[in-house]
Parts: C-alpha cells; sequence; structure tokens
C-alpha cells in the first residue's frame, strides 16, 4: 500500500462531507472517495430541489421525530445540532431562511447550493476523489487497516489506520445510495438491522386509479384492528394508491406492520374539522338545495368530482339514488363515508421512491459517543448506514449533519493523538 491517509472517508453526500471537514479541521489528512462522477447527487436533488436542511425545533421536540431510539442521536446532536448547523452553513456564504414548521431552507431555494458550499469546503481542506468505487475494506486483528478502490480501471489500494464509512443507504439508487455500505459493514463482522424504504407511498388494495390532491383531511393508520397513528394536513391519491406528507408520515409504522404481516389499512376523514350532528346538518342543507338531483349531485358538492363515483362505489350508494328518496340510514350512510373512507394497505413504494432507508448497522454496536464502531477498531459510521431514520421536515439530513460531524471529529482526535 503505497500511499497513506490518517482517514478515509467513503461517500460524499451530507454525512461524508461533515465528516471530512470536521476531521480536516482538526488537523487531520482526509481523503474522501465517491464512486459518482460527482460529489452530494442525492443532496442536490433532495427536498424537490429546495433542500430542507434542518428543522430548528428544540432539542427535546426535534428528538421525538427521530426513530428507532432518539436517545442514539443526542449525543451528536448536542454536539453539532440545528442551530450550529445553520451557523457553519451561513459562515461559508450560504443564506438561510425558516419556514412553517421550524424548516430551514437555503435562501435560494436550491439544493445545488448546498451541495456546492460542502464540496467547496471538503475540497479545501481534504483529497476529494470521484469515480472512485470502494470493493474492499482491510482490518487486522480487530482494527482498520485500509482500503480498496476501483479508480479508471485500475484498483488501489490505501493505507489508513481509520475510516468513516457515510455510503448511504439505498433509497434513490440512481444518486450512488446502493447499499454498499451495509456489505462493508457486514463483512466487518457488524449486524445490519432489516432494510426498508421509509418515507414512502402506500399501495392500494382494490383500488382505481384516482388522481386527486386533498387538503386538510385526518389519516389514520389501522394496524391489526387498533388506531395506531393519526395525522392531520394534506395527501394524495395516485395511480397506486396514497402519497403527500401525512402519508410519508404514517408510512414508517405502515412498512413495518406490512413486512410483519400484519392486517393494515388506512381510514380518511374528508370532514375532520366537523362534528356528526354538523355533517348531518350540512348534507340535509345540500339536499334542499337538490330537489330533483341524485347522489351523484349530491356528492359533488361534498367531495372533488374524481372522488364522487369512487366514493359511491365503496360505499355500495346507487348511482342514480334521487335524494329526494333518502331517507336516514341513507345519509348516514354518507356521513359514515365521509368520516371513515377504508383502504387495505397491499404494500408500499420501492427504495427507488422512498425518500431514506430505515434499518442499517446496529445502534448497539456503535458508540453513540464518538459514532465509532465498538466491533473494529477505528470503524465510523455516519448518516442513512446507521440504523437511524426520521419524520419529514429537516430531520433525516441533520441527522446526517450532526453524525457525520461527530464522527469526523472523533476519528481525527483518536488518530492524532
Amino acid at each position: 500500500m503505497a500511499e497513506t491517509f490518517d482517514i478515509i472517508v467513503v461517500g460524499a453526500g451530507p454525512a461524508g462531507l461533515v465528516a471530512t471537514v470536521a476531521a480536516a479541521e482538526k488537523g487531520a489528512k482526509v481523503l474522501l472517495l465517491e464512486k459518482m462522477e460527482k460529489p452530494a447527487r442525492k443532496l442536490r436533488i433532495t427536498g424537490k430541489g429546495r433542500c430542507n436542511i434542518t428543522n430548528i425545533k428544540p432539542e427535546e421536540d426535534f428528538l421525538t421525530n427521530i426513530f428507532p431510539d432518539s436517545r442514539f442521536f443526542r449525543p451528536s446532536f448536542k454536539n453539532f445540532s440545528n442551530t450550529d448547523l445553520v451557523k457553519f452553513l451561513n459562515a461559508t456564504g450560504l443564506d438561510t431562511v425558516e419556514e412553517r414548521g421550524g424548516r430551514v431552507f437555503p435562501a435560494s431555494q436550491k439544493s445545488w447550493d448546498v451541495a456546492e458550499v460542502l464540496v467547496k469546503e471538503a475540497e479545501k481542506k481534504a483529497t476529494v476523489i470521484c469515480r472512485a468505487k470502494v470493493v474492499r475494506l482491510f482490518t487486522e486483528q480487530g482494527a482498520v487497516t485500509g482500503l480498496c478502490y476501483e479508480h479508471h480501471g485500475k484498483q488501489i489500494n490505501v493505507s489508513t489506520h481509520t475510516v468513516i464509512l457515510a455510503t448511504g443507504g439505498l433509497s434513490y439508487p440512481l444518486t450512488g445510495s446502493t447499499g454498499d455500505g451495509y456489505e462493508f459493514a457486514r463483512s466487518a463482522g457488524h449486524d445490519i438491522v432489516s432494510l426498508r424504504p421509509s418515507l414512502t407511498g402506500l399501495e392500494l388494495e382494490d383500488y382505481e386509479k384516482i388522481n386527486v390532491s386533498l387538503k386538510n383531511v385526518e389519516l389514520s393508520l389501522v394496524v391489526d384492528g387498533g388506531v395506531v397513528q393519526k395525522e392531520f394536513g394534506d395527501m394524495e391519491f395516485t395511480e397506486y394508491g396514497i402519497d403527500g406528507p401525512i402519508v410519508l408520515k404514517i408510512s414508517r409504522n405502515a412498512v413495518n406492520a406490512v413486512c410483519a404481516d400484519k392486517k393494515v389499512s388506512v381510514l380518511i376523514n374528508f370532514k375532520p374539522a366537523l362534528n356528526q350532528v354538523q355533517l348531518m346538518n350540512r348534507l340535509n342543507r345540500e339536499i334542499l338545495a337538490l330537489p330533483i338531483g341524485n347522489v351523484k349531485d349530491l356528492m359533488k358538492r361534498l367531495l372533488p368530482s374524481a372522488l364522487v363515483t369512487p366514493f359511491i362505489t365503496k360505499n355500495r350508494i346507487p348511482a342514480n339514488r334521487k335524494v329526494a328518496d333518502f331517507c336516514t340510514p341513507d345519509l348516514e350512510k354518507i356521513v359514515n363515508g365521509l368520516f371513515c373512507f377504508k383502504y387495505t394497505v397491499s404494500g408500499f413504494r420501492p427504495f427507488k421512491e422512498a425518500i431514506v432507508t430505515a434499518g442499517g448497522v446496529s445502534l448497539r454496536e456503535i458508540n453513540p459517543k464518538t459514532m465509532c464502531s465498538t466491533l473494529v477498531k477505528n470503524l465510523f459510521f455516519a448518516g442513512e448506514i446507521i440504523d437511524l431514520d426520521a419524520n419529514t421536515g429537516g430531520y433525516n439530513l441533520q441527522i446526517a449533519f450532526s453524525t457525520g460531524y461527530l464522527a469526523g471529529q472523533n476519528a481525527a482526535r483518536r488518530r492524532l493523538n
């Protein structure tokens, strides 16, 4: 092995870039390897091109959005918090703005700008090589000794005493997230908690394509007959089922339940602002305004037109039934349908459509105060490769930044002390 570095960081996503900067600022000689042609490919498209960098919520509120164990993340967050991240980015010249719900975005509204400032910081302080695919991690007597990577058709061995794996997960594989790091971790003796898509759309049983977006509805997730989660906000029906903000919020629990072969369904309340009496009164008023109308005419006053036929079909109401012929049981059926529009969840969208990966390197085998492996000396982990994920709203990127910064700092301290 001809070339030597204090630290090698594998993966130039947000975790790897910040780890590189943090380690180099401590005086370490750092090599950052990225298998794609450009660093931070996934970061450049995140948030539909806007990049929700973090969420400015206080620590305790922030941690309620982290899974499966927010206590593991606490040392990383205390060391490099959401406010620390904003200050760090502002110091590089990136202006930020805070929006609804405490979400922080680049002032330019461009993910690309976030990626560029991080890449420039890393390139100032370390050696960054793209199109460098790591193929093998070398360990000896329980410690890291180096790695091998391919570059321009050649295999190159590099000696090092410290490696930080920040290779990401399995979501959006076209950006380079293909799970390489899990294999390196597994080869070093680490346990990988089952990998599942998270923050992803849900597929529905007996579903015919509906194309409509809904605002201010309530979505309940039901597992084995019991409601386990409720969310209020916006969602959409798609060609395969449901997606959108509140669907993403329930998707983690839904995916876990589907994977466990449990009975999973969703209930949509189209009128959460009304109670039973108020909705019944509303129906009666609409019927009075439609003396010769039918049930379709009535439902068009209560739902988006794209949902009228599915609603009538699912609730088994004759499509041409005249409202003048309605009796109390008919009205109760409509009220119940508006409060509880039910579908069975048959599956979920794949990794290529999921925002993040749930599962990863077991938290039991990583020291949360350093991000170092408890099994292999001087092997560190950062970002999505770890069994940590979060709700939407900037939390997942903060996991990457905080764990990356802590890993970089401690890798440098350990190597240089």
